[in-house]
């Protein structure tokens, strides 16, 4: 069998001395070379075509963050970033190397942890970012400013049976894709918008101030007993460790069991928003692994709810797409550039 070939790119001694360690002990994996800061990553890569990369946000001459960029732009590798998430501006530096093209995130060992579960993450990380397959970035990140409808006519609003709620859920890639779909959102849909990401909950803290940051919609994260009335025009998203239940005309958040192994669960929501808003709900269910969200986007179309699931060509890990696919809960299986536009069309 041959082995994933993996380069680890960390500046700790400490850090990387423990990361090449217990990656060279599983017998599926080789570390084949590591680098202390970004520009010695890239020099690697580029010469040994490694299978993944390992890459420290905090790096010497050449930061993690454009060691990335660089590496999605001219040699296209699948990245997991092993960092911490010790501030916000940690945490967006790790967003926007997740919209640059990294595949997953992993926090770095504290130094506490009394088992093996740290190691057992990192193998089963690298192992999963292995498998996805990575497109070139040639502006390294998608910094571009999307166009945005500026015919928002109030009259035209809400006709014709227009959704009154949108539900979104994701996992694997699903911060470049929310990304991708809400630039593409007027900022004045007369509708809240619900999303579920599953995120880490330490590298989850900051996202919802992220995408604020980077659409032209307001985004926030969902309080318990939040009105739905007052959260029209608004993104809501579910807290990291909480489901989000739409309950009785208002948002209700839980720490009720895990879902398919999340919480918070998109099949929660999307359940909840079918027997709340039935045929006056949009769900959209994005690239990810496994199968949440599948069998909550059925209940919705069922309900009478209109339903997307993103495409196999546009899909990081065309995991739960494709569940939903095949459970026949897709009504428009579309490419991601697609997506909101066809969100959109249900407002005019």
């Amino acid at each position: 069998m041959q082995r994933l070939r993996v380069l680890v790119v960390e500046d700790s001694l400490t850090i990387r001395r423990r990361i090449c360690d217990v990656l060279a002990a599983d017998p599926g994996i080789e570390v084949v070379a590591e680098a202390e800061d970004g520009k010695h990553g890239i020099e690697l890569c580029q010469r040994l075509r490694p299978d993944v990369m390992t890459v420290d946000m905090h790096l010497p001459v050449m930061s993690g963050l454009a060691a990335t960029e660089y590496v999605m732009a001219h040699c296209p590798t699948p990245i997991l970033i092993v960092s911490s998430s010790a501030n916000r501006g940690d945490l967006f530096k790790t967003y926007d190397a997740l919209n640059a093209g990294a595949v997953d995130v992993l926090e770095k060992p504290t130094g506490d942890e009394i088992d093996d579960t740290w190691e057992r993450k990192l193998i089963a990380a690298v192992k999963l970012v292995a498998r996805i397959r990575v497109i070139t970035h040639p502006r390294g990140r998608l910094r571009q400013a999307l166009a945005v409808p500026t015919t928002d006519r109030p009259e035209a609003r809400n006709k014709g049976g227009a959704p009154r709620l949108i539900a979104i859920g994701a996992s694997t890639g699903g911060p470049p894709a929310l990304l991708s779909i809400l630039r593409a959102l007027p900022p004045s849909l007369p509708v809240p918008i619900l999303i579920v990401l599953h995120i880490g909950e330490l590298f989850g803290a900051a996202f919802a101030e992220w995408l604020d940051e980077q659409t032209p919609h307001q985004v926030s994260n969902a309080r318990d007993g939040e009105p739905l009335l007052g959260a029209i025009g608004r993104v809501l998203l579910a807290p990291p460790g909480r489901h989000l239940v739409v309950r009785g005309g208002a948002l209700t958040l839980t720490t009720d069991p895990e879902r398919h192994s999340c919480r918070p669960s998109i099949d929660v929501l999307f359940e909840s928003v079918a027997r709340e808003y039935g045929s006056a709900a949009l769900g959209c269910l994005l690239t990810g692994m496994g199968r949440d969200g599948a069998t909550g986007l059925l209940a919705m179309r069922t309900s009478g709810s209109k339903t997307i699931a993103q495409d196999e060509a546009t899909s990081v890990v065309y995991g739960m797409p494709r569940e939903a696919a095949l459970l026949g809960a897709a009504e428009r299986i579309l490419p991601l550039p697609e997506i909101g536009a066809a969100i959109a069309e249900g407002f005019r």
